[in-house]
């Protein structure tokens, strides 16, 4: 089942009329589905809660989504955060939608200017909400299967045990698939287990594609090495790389005004990972930055690497990491 997993950002009454209500942790989900002549299309949107408060939900979000919708009651810090991490997570199908507060009134030029720095300059700008079967269908049309042969991975973003069923771990199919019974991998702990059951939008299936949300059954698995960020991957695979510390230099985003130093503190978002890391070493504009967990990246066309600086104001985002590589240890 083809899934377009869309970063929401807005009003629940617009996420109502694209999609129903599912599952809400720190990201909400509205899921529609459709079968035309058989075939299925699955558009899930994934609305981040408590941003500004908060910035890992919504580089939680931009980590898995392929589109974009952002709806703008008012142009202010939060707004122009929200496009340029947009722009860093290289989103490039998405909707901006004015939609002002009662009495309110937003300035579209205003707004293509900020799309346009941000990066998001294809992106579409509508000046009212538009008609939601035309935004469904404009979204579905960018559905893509992903590509099956690729190493699986699977960053993971929640576990528990269930009566009868066992450990489950719950994240989204990033590359490759899995199928029942496959031998699976769990990083960083490096520890195996036995794929017993998957399940997808609360229907048992044989096998996850790219973009599903998918509950894996582990047995002869540990509990304990689980946990938020943590990657499911096959056994045999060599789909990731291991950075204890990486070096890169940075792509600085728009609007951002500060620069970092040896002894910052930075976040890096990938793949559900929000690892925290600090900077060792800055020497003609690369840097050196040694996490406290492990980083990994996919060896295989691999996602934006989002750097964050949590005390940085208004403008969290710093940019992205390019030419990243594991240090010399």
């Amino acid at each position: 089942m083809p899934v377009l997993n869309v970063a929401f950002v807005g009003t629940e009454d617009l996420a109502r009329t694209l999609a129903k209500k599912g599952d809400v942790r720190d990201i909400e989900s509205y899921v529609y589905k459709e079968i035309i002549d058989g075939e299925t299309r699955i558009l899930s949107l994934l609305k981040p809660l408590r941003h500004p408060e908060r910035l890992r939900p919504l580089l939680s979000v931009l980590n898995v989504a392929k589109a974009g919708v952002v709806e703008i009651a008012k142009v202010d810090a939060a707004l122009g955060e929200v496009l340029v991490a947009f722009g860093a997570a290289n989103i490039d199908v998405g909707h901006a939608i004015i939609s002002p507060e009662e009495g309110g009134w937003v300035d579209p030029e205003q707004v293509r200017v900020i799309l346009d720095q941000a990066g998001l300059a294809q992106w579409t700008l509508h000046e009212k909400i538009p008609d939601e079967h035309a935004l469904r269908e404009a979204l579905l049309s960018n559905l893509e299967t992903g590509d099956e042969n690729a190493p699986l991975v699977i960053p993971i973003d929640q576990h528990f045990n269930v009566k009868g069923v066992g450990l489950v771990a719950i994240g989204y199919v990033q590359a490759g698939t899995v199928s029942k019974h496959d031998e699976i991998l769990v990083l960083p702990a490096q520890e195996m287990g036995i794929a017993r059951s998957l399940q997808v939008m609360d229907d048992d299936v044989e096998q996850s594609f790219v973009g599903d949300r998918v509950g894996v059954a582990l047995r002869n698995l540990r509990e304990e090495v689980l946990h938020r960020g943590c990657i499911l991957t096959h056994g045999e695979g060599d789909a990731l790389t291991r950075h204890n510390s990486s070096t890169f230099t940075l792509e600085k985003a728009p609007f951002q005004k500060r620069e970092l130093s040896e002894g910052d503190v930075i976040h890096a978002a990938i793949d559900l990972q929000f690892q925290v890391g600090r900077v060792l070493r800055v020497q003609n504009d690369e840097f050196e930055v040694e996490w406290e967990q492990p980083l990994w990246i996919q060896k295989r066309e691999a996602a934006p690497v989002i750097i964050a600086q949590l005390d940085a104001g208004n403008m969290r985002i710093m940019g992205v990491a390019q030419a990243i590589a594991p240090a010399r240890e």
